[in-house]
């Protein structure tokens, strides 16, 4: 019997090959910065800072391949498969050898340990959310169960991205700053596979209404963050990763204006039979 060929949906799918294409991408520059670190310091560093773009570049193809998938209604078993493909590079693969070539290289046994624990812990949790979504186990699309991998990698890249300006500049090393990478990796990974709830924010759409106060404060935002793109992401990612671990003691009503506000039209009528996202 022949089996049949999946019909797949072209705009997600190709904001998931870009995802792939930024992942790949930067595991190349990283590997050709290896190779030119000992001869040529300035070329390596050069080639760290294109990698660091990708992935943080992985991260927005990644946003967006959600988005348009809900936007049109076109969310499928092969999407999902294939996102969750491209994670494990982009986001698995490519900050652990990113963080083992600039810091963990003294050490190869530890550093290629700590680096496989977090390339691990990241294919485990996506392959968690496929088998919860193969078995239809129902989902809240406005909460994730621990740290996405996505915000994992997105605060590796940033923070790397922020020493190399930081210290770069003026020895092209990181000194002895980079030994953060490390251990964050390590909470990362357990960051990943906590029951700590952190939110989605899926549910900010087209439709999604804000008050003119709030979208002149979030215009505000972005326009900072695009002014002082070397420091300002690893803040952003800061932020959301401490948001986490202090939500539960946020009063529900903050945490409504900072999370279900903007998307009250897609709230469930009863929240209670909706699980959380664990992907």
């Amino acid at each position: 019997m022949s089996t049949p060929n999946p019909k797949i949906y072209l705009l997600p799918n190709l904001m998931t090959a870009g995802n792939l294409f930024c992942g790949f991408a930067a595991t190349l520059q990283i590997v050709q910065g290896a190779l030119l670190q000992a001869s040529d310091p300035d070329a390596a560093a050069q080639l760290f800072h294109i990698a660091v773009w990708f992935i943080l570049g992985a991260c927005i193809f990644d946003v967006l391949d959600g988005r348009l998938a809900r936007l049109g209604g076109h969310d499928s078993a092969f999407g999902r498969e294939f996102d969750s493909l491209a994670d494990v590079i982009s986001f698995g693969l490519a900050p652990a050898l990113m963080v083992y070539r600039i810091v963990l290289l003294a050490f190869p046994r530890v550093g290629w340990v700590v680096a496989f624990v977090y390339l691990l812990c990241g294919a485990l949790r996506l392959a968690r959310f496929n088998t919860a979504a193969a078995s239809g186990t129902p989902s809240n699309s406005k909460e994730f169960l621990g740290f996405p991998i996505t915000a994992a990698a997105g605060l590796i890249a940033s923070i790397t991205l922020f020493m190399l300006w930081w210290f770069g500049e003026r020895d092209h090393e990181i000194g002895e700053f980079k030994w953060v990478l490390p251990p964050l990796m390590l909470f990362l990974s357990v960051m990943m596979f906590s029951r700590l709830r952190y939110p989605s924010f899926k549910a900010v759409t087209w439709r999604t209404t804000r008050s003119l106060s709030r979208f002149l404060v979030i215009a505000v935002v972005l326009l900072f963050t695009v002014l002082n793109y070397e420091w300002m992401p690893a803040v952003l990612f800061l932020v959301y990763l401490l948001y986490g671990l202090v939500r539960p003691w946020v009063s529900k009503a903050w945490q409504r204006e900072i999370e279900e506000e903007i998307g009250e039209q897609s709230r469930p009528d009863n929240p209670e039979e909706s699980p959380e996202i664990i992907g």
